[in-house]
């Protein structure tokens, strides 16, 4: 006899049972509240991609090391896709002279990385991705970042949870042009740098060193020493004191930020948990104006970020901020005497469902006695046995499973009961 397959889920992925999958939902349906109140439409396309689209401006990390790529039946190079906006670009790209520009538009779904598994890091993880097209830096770029704080805040959060690190892209290629490194010299030390914080701080000073006798770091220090640098600090400098006018205190510059991608063209930022217990970057984001071009045509401006489920569960965890499940699960459970009161008790399910309830059905020849423990163990709260007295006497026994109440009330009074729970 050969042995049984494994149960096991295939390495850096997850199975999402029921309570795990609702719990998903609610997160993302919370986040999709925000945005639609922003004026941000959902999108989607497949996650199979054509493996250049990320050859041409993804980091070269995630394109070498990271992606799932193969070769199909027909002999094309196909990717999972492992970020959003490449194919966000490709889709504007197609359709630029019909959409009516500046875009919002959001995304949710899953995104696939070959990495090593660890906390906040698997192979398969779901992501919602925001980004404003059509507008250059300046108030579209404020608005990204007041949107970052807004869907943070909604989950419960205060400023003092997170922190907004900001640099600017532009900032960082005038430090590197004043330190004398030319375009393949200025990619290799954004790529450097974007790996600063896996490094000693000695291996990257020597790392660095080999790129450059001047340091980039200390030109945007000492900004004196070139005017530039100068000018590009200034205007991130008074765009965080805008942002700070405008309710988003927590926004500081930080020059090591750079976002790992090639095609970031302006400011980026990374949103750190601030709490000892989970010292990391939740998410991300930037300006990136190159990307649609890419795909033909003249420049399109954008600005955008992507928060994934696996950091924001992190996060919430750590600042122990719940999420309502109860709204994805059913509110009662009707139970049957008999068999032959199942048919009745579908038809008063159909009722009540009609009116947004959502009902439960025993289907079973189970005593009542073992319809409640089952209601109990698949957690619903509400439990009514619906029989021939309930049909003719138009009243009902309500039992609420987690004190053992049980009370009477007309049919008018248990559906109101049931759109307040919901």
């Amino acid at each position: 006899m050969s042995e049984p397959l494994s149960t096991d889920p295939y390495k850096g992925v997850r199975d999402f049972y029921p309570s795990d999958w609702v719990r998903l939902q609610a997160i993302f349906t919370r986040i999709s509240k925000t945005l639609m109140l922003w004026g941000y439409e959902e999108y989607n396309a497949s996650p199979l991609e054509r493996a250049e689209i990320y050859e041409a401006k993804t980091s070269e990390e995630i394109v070498g090391e990271q992606t799932y790529t193969f070769m199909d039946r027909g002999d094309r190079r196909v990717t999972l896709r492992p970020e959003m906006t490449p194919t966000l670009a490709r889709m504007v790209a197609a359709k630029r002279r019909e959409l009516a520009m500046p875009l919002r538009w959001f995304s949710i779904g899953n995104r696939f990385r070959y990495e090593r598994p660890q906390k906040g890091r698997l192979r398969e993880f779901y992501q919602a991705d925001i980004d404003l097209i059509g507008l250059p830096e300046g108030e579209a770029d404020i608005e990204i970042v007041r949107l970052v704080s807004a869907l943070l805040k909604d989950f419960g959060a205060t400023e003092s949870d997170f922190v907004i690190r900001m640099n600017s892209r532009t900032l960082l290629n005038a430090a590197c042009k004043a330190a004398g490194l030319k375009s393949d010299g200025v990619r290799n030390y954004l790529r450097l740098l974007d790996k600063k914080s896996k490094m000693t701080p000695a291996a990257f000073v020597a790392a660095s060193s080999t790129l450059s006798s001047k340091d980039p770091f200390t030109i945007i220090e000492n900004t004196g020493a070139a005017d530039e640098v100068a000018k590009e600090k200034s205007k991130l400098l008074d765009r965080i004191n805008g942002l700070k006018a405008r309710g988003v205190g927590n926004v500081v510059f930080d020059a090591g930020i750079t976002r790992g991608f090639d095609y970031y063209t302006g400011m980026v930022f990374e949103v750190y948990d601030t709490n000892p217990a989970n010292p990391r970057a939740l998410f991300g984001g930037g300006r990136y104006d190159g990307l649609v071009a890419l795909f033909g045509g003249d420049q399109i401006p954008a600005v955008g970020f992507a928060l994934g489920d696996v950091t924001l569960s992190d996060f919430l965890e750590t600042h122990k901020l719940t999420i309502d499940t109860n709204k994805g699960r059913p509110q009662l459970y009707l139970g049957t005497p008999t068999v032959g009161d199942i048919p009745a008790a579908q038809a008063f399910a159909d009722t009540l469902r009609k009116q947004g309830g959502r009902i439960f059905v025993n289907l079973t020849d189970r005593t009542l006695g073992d319809q409640i423990k089952d209601a109990v163990k698949r957690g619903i709260p509400l439990f009514i046995a619906y029989g021939t007295d309930e049909i003719s006497g138009n009243s009902l026994r309500m039992k609420i499973l987690a004190t053992g109440e049980e009370v009477g009330l007309p049919l008018s009074e248990l559906l109101v009961r049931l759109r307040a729970g919901s």
